[in-house]
């Protein structure tokens, strides 16, 4: 490592989208194979009750989490996480704005609780009875990038593994003017430190633009970005580029050690 790269091994993979709602169907989708379809993630971790009243960014963000909590062998209650969403949950932000508008005395308690940033990482450190430290990022559309280094920099700084989970939901009514996304998308990783033998990843920032990911799934969802690193893993490429600021990309070697 020097002052520019960090290094991480992928320990597992989740990925959840109504085209592909797992990794295994991803691949296939990548492979040009059939893959299943799904209309709305179910978490395991959630109860029912809990799994009907949770809004589907939180059912994403789970879903994609748990699966690759699973993928990796790792106890999901042990493991500190970074959720990344650019957006949070606009259907309940755009009922809460519809609601101050017109009868702001009948805002909805749960509605509000739900409409917070850090939702999904609440419900995953409750559901998993984490105690370990739980972090919540927006930063538009190098919002992927930034969770990843957050992730990575936790290892460095002596995380034995680390919880990443990336996730968007569609926009409706007004804010689409503001907000564009599109369908539901949830993307996760388990990072631990790098070591001999494991598939591994190298991170660089640096100048330039990062070319625009393939939407094979979730078209116009705003964590689409990250289907970048995604698609390489599933391709075996040996990089990938994501968006990391203006003018800046982050580039992702991926290999083995």
């Amino acid at each position: 490592m020097n002052a520019t790269t960090l290094t991480a091994t992928i320990e597992g993979i989740g990925l959840w989208a109504p085209q592909a709602p797992s990794w295994a169907s991803y691949r296939a989708l990548v492979a040009g194979e059939a893959a299943a379809s799904a209309t709305r993630p179910a978490p395991a971790l959630l109860p029912p009750n809990e799994r009907r009243r949770a809004p589907d960014t939180v059912l994403v963000a789970l879903e994609a989490a748990q699966a690759a909590c699973l993928d990796a062998g790792r106890e999901p209650s042990g493991l500190p996480s970074v959720f990344v969403s650019t957006y949070g949950d606009l259907a309940i932000t755009e009922h809460l704005c519809q609601t101050l508008a017109r009868a702001p005395r009948e805002l909805s308690p749960t509605r509000f609780h739900n409409s917070v940033h850090n939702a999904a990482a609440g419900y995953w450190t409750i559901a998993s009875g984490a105690m370990e430290p739980a972090t919540a990022l927006s930063a538009g559309r190098a919002g992927f990038a930034m969770g990843l280094l957050e992730a990575v920099a936790q290892l460095h700084g002596g995380a034995p593994a680390v919880l990443l989970a990336g996730y968007d939901g569609a926009s409706p009514g007004l804010l689409r003017e503001l907000a564009h996304s599109e369908g539901l998308l949830g993307v996760a990783l388990v990072l631990a430190p790098a070591a001999a033998g494991a598939r591994t990843l190298t991170l660089q920032l640096e100048d330039g633009e990062a070319p625009a990911a393939p939407e094979r799934v979730a078209p116009g969802n705003a964590m689409a970005p990250a289907l970048a690193l995604f698609e390489a893993l599933a391709r075996g490429d040996g990089s990938a580029f994501l968006p990391a600021g203006e003018g800046r990309r982050l580039r992702v070697g991926l290999g083995h050690g």
